[in-house]
């Protein structure tokens, strides 16, 4: 138990050196506040990308990856090839359909299941968007609109139009915010869609989109199914992806590595569509805590400093404290009160520092463009990142003061008044 008295002796030692004192509480001030400041900028814009991904991306992706084939040669049809060694040059790929076979009958199966909200089949290919002189490579997604929108964000992210015009109109077309400009196309103007096959199809713009992922909103559009396969000269079966929406996010890994199995095409869940951002996300977590972890322990080591050459310059005065009756155990108490006064003072007041910060930082306008659709820096405010940088200050400003205290109490009284 802390005694009055024990803690007016840190009190006077603490108002004593005031400079002294202030100088380690800043420490831990700027330590915090800079954690805090560091950590509430790096989940934004962590978070920021995630929802990015997320808004674009579906929980898990079914599709059917082309594998170019040259294991079979017409060779080992007339020769033995146990006994004949037969050598093909350049030879010619089969030609691989990308479609999944029997789609509607997956579809209906994964409607069934508990697990899954929504299920949209599509249908993607590779197009060339013609308009007048102007000729961009891109991606077309035939899909049922309403449908693909419960999977993603996309009636947030809707710039210009509405969303159910593509319903209403025929051969209507939803283009990204990007491919648009670079078309120099509104809503309401045409543009003429070709197939690296050569099939090519009028379309209408009705709306564009801005998910704010420059890989998205330069080169993708949507039109309805329907319109993809006759542009394709495809019937009505034919689909090369499953978009699965889940109840649960977290059961996406599980889900995909089941659907593979089961159906024998490849399933991707989020976290691996978006693997170089996920990366990249874990690195800078990784970077955010050591820097942080690397300030408060040089603020602690601060401390344990000052608390040191606080001990040498007392060393009469602990002394005499022995000598009057205090016990070991009320000398340490007393320095490792000054340091935990330093550190809860200072942490205190980190935290401050730290939301004045942050909300500095918040304010500022973000220098967007036609790609970024934030107008601010992303932070956060999360509660635990203010509380984790109070008890790790605390805790660190503990251990700073701990040692020096210890080697307080083992001051023998009779050799520093010899002394």
């Amino acid at each position: 138990m802390i005694s009055r008295v024990n803690f007016k002796i840190a009190k006077t030692h603490l108002l004593a050196k005031k400079k002294q004192t202030l100088v380690a509480m800043l420490g831990v001030t700027f330590g915090i506040g800079m954690y805090i400041l560091m950590i509430s900028f790096m989940s934004g814009f962590n978070e920021y990308l995630s929802d990015a991904m997320l808004s674009a991306t579906p929980d898990v992706h079914l599709y059917n990856d082309i594998k170019t084939d040259y294991s079979h040669s017409i060779l080992s049809d007339v020769y033995d090839t146990s006994k004949y060694l037969s050598v093909v040059h350049h030879p010619k790929p089969k030609d691989i359909q990308p479609n999944i076979k029997n789609p509607l009958a997956i579809v209906n199966s994964l409607k069934s299941d508990e697990r899954v909200l929504a299920v949209s089949p599509q249908l993607t290919t590779q197009i060339f968007y013609n308009s007048g002189p102007v000729q961009i490579n891109g991606s077309l997604q035939g899909v049922n609109i309403i449908e693909d929108a419960k999977l993603t964000s996309l009636r947030t992210k809707i710039k210009t139009g509405k969303i159910e015009s593509l319903l209403t109109t025929s051969n209507g077309i939803l283009m990204g915010h990007g491919l648009s400009k670079k078309l120099n196309v509104k809503v309401g103007d045409a543009v003429n869609l070709a197939t690296p096959k050569g099939n090519s199809m009028r379309f209408r713009v009705v709306g564009t989109f801005q998910f704010g992922v420059g890989s998205i909103d330069n080169i993708r559009s949507y039109v309805n199914l329907a319109s993809v396969q006759q542009l394709m000269g495809k019937n009505s079966q034919f689909i090369t992806d499953i978009n699965i929406k889940l109840k649960n996010n977290a059961q996406s890994a599980a889900m995909a590595k089941e659907l593979k199995n089961r159906y024998h095409y490849v399933s991707e869940d989020w976290k691996t569509a978006n693997a170089s951002a996920m990366v990249g996300i874990t690195v800078r977590d990784v970077m955010t805590i050591v820097v942080s972890f690397t300030l408060l322990v040089v603020a602690g080591f601060g401390i344990y400093n000052i608390m040191n050459m606080t001990i040498q310059n007392k060393l009469k005065d602990i002394a005499i404290l022995k000598a009057q009756g205090f016990s070991a155990q009320d000398v340490r108490q007393i320095f490792l009160l000054q340091s935990i006064t330093i550190g809860v003072l200072g942490a205190l007041f980190g935290m401050v520092l730290g939301y004045i910060m942050s909300y500095g930082v918040y304010s500022l306008p973000f220098p967007s463009n036609e790609m970024i659709s934030i107008t601010r820096f992303p932070v956060t405010f999360h509660w635990y990142h203010y509380v984790f940088g109070l008890v790790f200050g605390i805790i660190t400003t503990f251990f700073a003061g701990f040692f020096p205290s210890i080697k307080a109490g083992k001051i023998d009284p009779v050799e520093i008044l010899r002394g």
